[in-house]
């Protein structure tokens, strides 16, 4: 079994693409625990959608696909709050009319390419065994950026999460706070989409919180249980790629999200075994 993982990161390529899940994991745990904690996981997803416009621009006239996926996330994000507030229209509304509407114009803008099937398929599902040292450079400034401001600002997030109107009350800034938060969410969709692409990096970034939230309760936990169960995704995920010749981004984003509904059985299972005992005790 030992040989069946070393065999796979055995390749220079291999250990490459799994310092990259690894640093992509870890940033989108951390940031996804409060996305999934405040109920944003449908404008986690739409930002995750939203960066295609500057990732497509960046291919089409050659400048760096990191600062055109930022861009468009941060543009995405304020376009979101501006609907959300200076209109009747619902904040789910909002973003669902801007993430069909960013996804389409990225992939219009992107057609305009001469390898138009060639670099959507790199911009939706990444291409994990294609990172260079550059990107890894990249991702590691980003991850190290998400853990830290998100430690720094835990307070403010915390009391955001649960109650903003008290966070306001005892001077947080819930708004600033807000802000920042997609700031960072966007840092970490753009530092990770290189790696497993802009329409699965929603699964690291929902998928090890979510089932972190079911094994524990404090936000501390979730988040490190979170970073663990992403990390074990990346590392079965590649090697069942190496092995099998499974694109290696849709097998990690899939065993991320795979992880919660195992988990979600287990317990049921052991629920129903429980509350039948009790019966039959009674």
């Amino acid at each position: 079994m030992i040989a069946w993982f070393t065999d796979a990161f055995e390749p220079t390529f291999m250990q490459r693409a799994l310092l990259a899940g690894l640093l992509a994991s870890t940033a989108t745990a951390v940031i996804g625990t409060w996305v999934v904690l405040r109920g944003l996981t449908f404008l986690g997803d739409a930002l995750a959608h939203g960066v295609v416009p500057g990732l497509a621009l960046a291919v089409l006239w050659g400048f760096s696909p990191t600062l055109g996926a930022l861009v468009a996330a941060l543009l995405m994000s304020g376009a979101v709050t501006l609907v959300s507030h200076r209109t009747r229209v619902r904040e789910d509304t909002g973003i669902g009319l801007l993430f069909v509407g960013m996804l389409a114009l990225g992939v219009v803008i992107i057609s305009r390419s001469q390898s138009f099937a060639t670099d959507v398929t790199s911009l939706l599902f990444g291409d994990v065994l294609g990172v260079t040292p550059g990107d890894l450079r990249g991702q590691a400034v980003a991850a190290a950026l998400v853990v830290a401001a998100s430690v720094a600002l835990y307070r403010p997030f915390m009391a955001l999460t649960f109650n903003a109107d008290k966070a306001a009350t005892l001077g947080m800034r819930p708004v600033a706070a807000h802000a920042a938060l997609m700031v960072l969410l966007a840092v970490s969709i753009v530092a990770s989409f290189d790696a497993i692409g802009t329409l699965l990096v929603f699964g690291l970034l929902i998928g090890p919180p979510a089932t972190a939230g079911l094994l524990v309760r404090r936000v501390p936990r979730i988040m490190l249980t979170a970073v663990a169960l992403g990390a074990l995704a990346v590392v079965l995920g590649l090697a069942i790629s190496y092995h099998y010749g499974t694109a290696g981004g849709a097998t990690i984003a899939g065993l991320a999200v795979g992880q919660f509904f195992v988990v979600l059985a287990v317990q049921e299972g052991r629920r129903a075994l429980r509350q039948r005992g009790q019966r039959l005790a009674t």
